[in-house]
């Protein structure tokens, strides 16, 4: 080669360099929300770019972080959380140095229903109206949706799992069915960090019974030391996946309203037999009202048609906030509790609680349309079953059923930051082959992770993460 030419391909090469730099350029937004009044950390705040979909939550400490495009610099930053007055400033002039504080902003209840125009008055009338209205308020045409996923385990001792992973979501649009037309895609990991004992017979009864036929195995048929690891990774993988696989939150009856046109959907034709809603209050969410409505039991129990798990005989309560121009519901508070005689005394022997399902949907709107932006699930997870047995047994074995031990729960959160509308770039996609599988190693990117928003960690979770990656891993990357 000679000089010259090695010369224009240096230069090449360092302006390419500096052409991907500037157009990846990020500007990282990051400080702490705080109520005004009282000085308490604000959680789950939205903070984003007006009129985009790039945005994030804060965390339990009211702390976030966001990496906004230097495209978007003159573009408005919102900072709003339910019940408060927003904070706007554009992107270049938001100061790091500063915490956010933000005030209460309450609407009157009585201004609101005493209205002369006709409007549903009651909380039930309210919920059927915003239900009825889901046809016009979620998206109808297929879309993908980019985010990020946080996946913790933990029993009463200590921190045993964390997952976090970059994953892509198809969705055909409100009128199909999400079991046949919702698809799932785990894009990268960012960290995996496995401490879970492997000593899971409960785990190898269930995967054994389920997927045998004829078996009607027993935990005190099972010998733990004729078991191999093999066989004990494989069914704990198995079990992952029926009580926190993404096609369950996604498909599933919890996804309230996007699944609300199922067969006995949880928010469908039916919702008033199993719910009772009742108007608490009037609040304002970024200037516009919206309804603060309170949910309990209805006459029937809840239940979600978990295939192999009892998951009947529970009831509701939480709360759901509707906007009051397009009842388009903007966030869902929802929690599922032990009710039946049957589900309470499993609920306790199994869990040592009797609240099964916490869930926590926020939508952000977009071209009109509401969309996931947020969701938290939180479920206890059967790990092992009690200590029961006439026959002499080492400490060891009997410490594998110790109750700080064996009582479990997981937690899962997703923050989606980019929606896909283009048609090309969605079939695209779905050329390639998916896998919805969050437990599996997945290639790690460094550069990936430098420009793509995640939720920050929380002082607890940081905690988490230290602790973890000093062990090792049961599944190895």
């Amino acid at each position: 080669m000679t000089p010259t030419y090695l010369f224009i391909k240096r230069i090449f090469g360092i302006a390419l360099f500096l052409f991907s730099s500037i157009a990846f350029s990020q500007i990282e937004i990051k400080n702490k929300i705080v109520d005004f009044s009282t000085l308490v950390p604000i959680e789950s705040a939205s903070i984003y770019v007006q009129e985009t979909t790039i945005g994030t939550v804060s965390n339990a400490d009211g702390k976030f972080v966001l990496q906004v495009p230097e495209t978007y610099e003159k573009d408005t930053l919102v900072v709003s959380s339910i019940g408060y007055k927003s904070y706007k400033v554009p992107v270049n002039e938001f100061d790091n140095s500063f915490e956010v504080y933000l005030e209460e902003d309450v609407a009157s209840l009585d201004e609101i229903v005493l209205v002369a125009e006709t409007r549903p008055k009651t909380g039930n009338d309210i919920v059927l109206k915003a239900i009825e209205r889901l046809p016009e308020n979620l998206p109808d045409s297929a879309y993908i949706q980019k985010g990020f996923l946080r996946h913790k385990e933990r029993n009463k001792l200590e921190f045993k799992w964390l997952i976090e992973s970059a994953i892509t979501v198809y969705d055909s649009g409100y009128g199909s069915k999400s079991a046949d037309y919702l698809k799932i895609n785990v894009d990268q990991n960012r960290k995996s960090y496995d401490l879970r004992d492997v000593d899971s017979i409960f785990s190898y009864v269930s995967y054994t019974n389920q997927t045998s036929r004829r078996s009607n195995l027993k935990p005190k048929d099972v010998n733990r030391r004729q078991l191999s690891k093999d066989q004990l990774i494989k069914s704990i993988k198995w079990n992952d996946e029926r009580v926190n696989g993404l096609q369950n939150l996604f498909q599933g009856k919890l996804n309230l309203v996007r699944n609300a046109q199922d067969s006995k959907a949880l928010f469908g034709e039916n919702v008033l037999e199993k719910h009772h809603f009742e108007l608490d209050t009037i609040l304002v969410d970024n200037d516009r009202k919206l309804y603060k409505i309170k949910i309990s039991e209805g006459e029937d129990y809840v239940g979600l048609d978990t295939k192999g798990i009892f998951n009947e005989g529970y009831q509701a309560k939480g709360w759901l906030y509707i906007y009051y121009d397009n009842y388009a519901i903007k966030k869902i508070e929802y929690e599922l509790e032990a009710a039946s005689p049957a589900q309470k005394v499993r609920s306790k022997r199994l869990f040592d609680t009797t609240v099964n399902h916490k869930l926590v949907i926020t939508y952000i709107e977009y071209d009109d349309k509401m969309y996931p932006n947020y969701i938290y699930y939180e479920t206890p997870k059967l790990v092992n079953v009690g200590f029961k047995t006439d026959q002499k047994v080492s400490d060891e074995e009997k410490e594998r059923y110790n109750k700080e031990e064996r009582y479990y729960y997981t937690v899962q959160e997703i923050l989606f930051s980019e929606i896909v509308l283009d048609k090309e770039e969605i079939s695209a996609a779905l050329e390639k082959t998916w896998d919805a599988d969050i437990f599996s190693p997945k290639p790690y990117d460094e550069a990936f992770w430098k420009s793509y928003n995640v939720l920050l960690e929380s002082e607890e979770d940081e905690q988490l993460i230290r602790d973890l990656s000093k062990r090792a891993s049961l599944f190895k990357q």
